[in-house]
């Protein structure tokens, strides 16, 4: 398919899904995950309305964001705590904010722009040490030091589940997710409810069935990577 009809197949699958649970579609927000895709890629996205990317490596995406300044750029990778100051600079969005270290050199660089700057938490639900994110049982002391930040605003909680080629079997994990959004507000540690980033192109219609206001997807829209 062309990337045209793989961005309909896309939002059709997310409305789907969306009425499956009894939610509205424009609760979803679809991020076009475009690491390794060249500018031709991202402008036949835009030119079809695609406005939000998802990039996970920074020097590569420094190019792309000069190009179209006017998309919105959310940082999806694992963030060095020596990259902070370009992510705060060149991005709208962070979602893997892991580590408290991370959060503050953020809120730093930002004061020091004179920005604002939307946070997601990545949280490690299935514990594996080669992927990024703060433990379940870490998260409540993390989302309490964001009281103290005046650029970085937590607005929601990502997750990348174990990888599995059955998309029911990362159901699961975007509960937990949902559930730990849920805990965080019922004990007033968070002023409004969060947004869940989780669903990638194999498993985002149980992401948005169990509640994701956000999918990172790629492959789906782009094709494979080189």
């Amino acid at each position: 398919m062309t990337l045209k009809e793989n961005l309909q197949y896309i939002h059709q699958k997310i409305e789907a899904a969306a009425k499956r649970a009894g939610r509205q579609p424009e609760q979803v927000c679809l991020v076009a995950v475009s690491k390794r895709k060249p500018i031709e890629a991202i402008q036949q996205a835009i030119d079809k309305g695609q406005q939000c990317f998802g990039e996970n490596y920074l020097q590569e995406a420094l190019g792309k964001i000069a190009h179209f300044p006017k998309s919105t750029w959310h940082f999806i990778g694992r963030i060095q705590s020596n990259k902070t100051r370009e992510i705060a600079q060149d991005f709208d969005v962070v979602e893997t904010v892991d580590r408290l270290k991370v959060a503050l050199a953020l809120d730093k660089h930002l004061a020091v722009l004179g920005k604002k700057m939307e946070a997601y938490i990545q949280v490690n639900l299935g514990g594996e040490g080669q992927k990024a994110g703060i433990a379940p049982e870490e998260l409540e002391s993390l989302v309490e030091q964001f009281k103290n930040f005046s650029h970085l605003t937590l607005v929601g909680l990502m997750t990348l589940p174990p990888y599995n080629a059955d998309p029911e079997l990362s159901r699961p994990y975007f509960r937990q997710l949902r559930q730990l959004a849920l805990s965080l507000e019922a004990k007033k540690l968070i002023d409004a409810p969060l947004g869940l980033s989780m669903g990638m192109s194999g498993d985002f219609e149980v992401a948005v069935e169990e509640g994701a206001t956000v999918v990172r997807v790629g492959t789906a829209i782009f094709g494979e990577r080189e």
